[in-house]
Order: C-alpha cells, then sequence, then structure tokens
C-alpha cells in the first residue's frame, strides 16, 4: 500500500516537472524575440530582395561636341574584274621575294563588294580647319611593291620616302599642280623628305625601273581625309564643328561620288557606292 502511493507521488511529481518545462520553453525570455520558424514550402533565399531604385541613364558621348568625324564603308555595284597577278620576272631579285607572286591593288573588292583604297576626303566645308592631330606620311618600297597603295598628306606637311628592298628602285611623283620629282635609291635603307606646296586629288607615283610599281597620294589644304581598309571601311578624323559638309569618294578604277553629310553631336556618317568604272 505505502508503495503504491509513493509510485502514484512520483508519477505526479514527473508530470508536474515536465508541464513546467514545457511552459518556461515556451515563454523563454521576455527581453529577447521569439526564433523565426521556417516554412517548408518558401526558403529564405527565395524572397526576392527589393530592388533599389535605377540611377538616371547618362549620355556619354564618344567624342566631344566640339569634335567633329565622319565614317561609313565603300562599296562596288556590279561587276568586279578579277585581281591579276604582277608579273615581275623582268627583275628575279624582286621575284625571289614572293613564294607566290602577289596581286595588283588597282582594284581591291572583298565578297561583299566593300572595296579598298578608296580616298574619302571633305572637298567642301573644311577650308581652315585643321584636324587634332595629323597622321605622319610615309611611302615605303618593300617586296617591289609601294606601301601603302594610297594615302592622304596635308599641304606643306613631309612624305618620308623609304627603301627598305636591297636593290635600286626611283620614285617618279607625276602631280599636275605640284611641283614634279625623280630620284633614286640604290640601297636599302635610304630615306628621302618631300613636300607639296598645293591641294591635288590625286598625284600619282610610279617606279621607273619596276613599271608595276604605283601609288597614289591625295594633298589636301586639311587633314580630314580617310582611306578604306579591307573591309571598305574609312574614317574621317576628329575636329570638324558641326555643320554640312561635302564629302568625295576617289578610287583609280571608279567616278568619283560625292554627298552633303551632316555633322550633328560630334559625328556624321555616310556610305558611299561606287557604279561607274574610269574609262
Amino acid at each position: 500500500m505505502l508503495k503504491s502511493k509513493v509510485s502514484l507521488m512520483a508519477a505526479a511529481l514527473a508530470l508536474l516537472g515536465l508541464g513546467a518545462g514545457s511552459f518556461i520553453m515556451a515563454c523563454g525570455d521576455d527581453n529577447k524575440p521569439a526564433a523565426p520558424v521556417a516554412s517548408n514550402n518558401v526558403k529564405p533565399a527565395e524572397v526576392a530582395p527589393v530592388a533599389a531604385p535605377a540611377a538616371p541613364a547618362v549620355a556619354v558621348p564618344l567624342v566631344s561636341p566640339k569634335d567633329g568625324s565622319i565614317s561609313g564603308v565603300v562599296s562596288v555595284k556590279g561587276d568586279v574584274k578579277k585581281r591579276k597577278k604582277i608579273k615581275m620576272d623582268a627583275d628575279p631579285k624582286c621575284s625571289a621575294m614572293h613564294a607566290e607572286p602577289p596581286l595588283m591593288e588597282d582594284i581591291v573588292v572583298d565578297d561583299a563588294g566593300h572595296v579598298q583604297w578608296a580616298f574619302v576626303y571633305v572637298k567642301k566645308g573644311a577650308e581652315g580647319k585643321k584636324p587634332a592631330k595629323v597622321t605622319p606620311a610615309v611611302i615605303n618600297q618593300v617586296g617591289c611593291h609601294y606601301e601603302p597603295h594610297v594615302l592622304g598628306i596635308v599641304v606643306g606637311q613631309e612624305l618620308t620616302i623609304k627603301n627598305s628592298d636591297d636593290l635600286l628602285h626611283n620614285i617618279h611623283a607625276l602631280p599636275f599642280s605640284n611641283k614634279e620629282f625623280n630620284f633614286g635609291q640604290p640601297t636599302k635603307g635610304l630615306e628621302e623628305k618631300k613636300t607639296f606646296t598645293t591641294q591635288e586629288v590625286m598625284v600619282k607615283v610610279k617606279c621607273d625601273v619596276h613599271p608595276w610599281m604605283s601609288a597614289w597620294i591625295g594633298v589636301l589644304d586639311h587633314g580630314f581625309f580617310g582611306v578604306t581598309d579591307a573591309a571598305g571601311k574609312y574614317v574621317i578624323p576628329a575636329g570638324l564643328p558641326d555643320g554640312k559638309y561635302t564629302v568625295e569618294v576617289w578610287h583609280e578604277g571608279y567616278k568619283n561620288v560625292s554627298a552633303e553629310v551632316d555633322v550633328k553631336g560630334g559625328a556624321g556618317a555616310a556610305n558611299f557606292d561606287l557604279t561607274e568604272k574610269r574609262e
């Protein structure tokens, strides 16, 4: 009988202690917030944060509005003759410089019709203006041909003519408005300086020793010109104030074309198509 009472009292005390412990755990410390209960359906990482307001967009011009630059692409429309191989057999030293005969550069057009070696310049509107930087003008005789085939120069600017071949070349300029010059460079490493006194588009240069060698020089009283690359792209350098300009394209195989171009906000663009061949 006594054992039964003791067992009952122990059970009662155990139940009382369990209940008190549960009560203390549920209430916890009044000064601390209850721990959050995670849901089984929503993970904290999946809650999208509130986006901050976007900063207003600021347009940053590629060039200053006070500057000007015109760019574009020159293409050829119609059939284009296949480039011919240059015959250098007349000078075995020239032939020995090439594993395969090089191709003529009078008309160089890619599969999309883009033409290389077109001279693009501001014909009207750039009088008395100068670009921020003038590119050095150099003609190099290398591999028995001129590099580059077409270039531009400013009146009074020095043209450097170099011979990188270990054989005789002569440089014969055939201008109409400027003074003709013709001199030889018999050995590798020689350089000569020449200048032009008046605007002329274009001046042909040839080598009398190697008749396949030729180049063209555009002489301007300003520096706003460009020459198309292998993809037909040209860039006229920055420095033109906003306004209207007449831009013209010269190419040795096609008649000149021109267009009026607006330079606004520091930039202008114009694409050109060459259609009529020179006679």
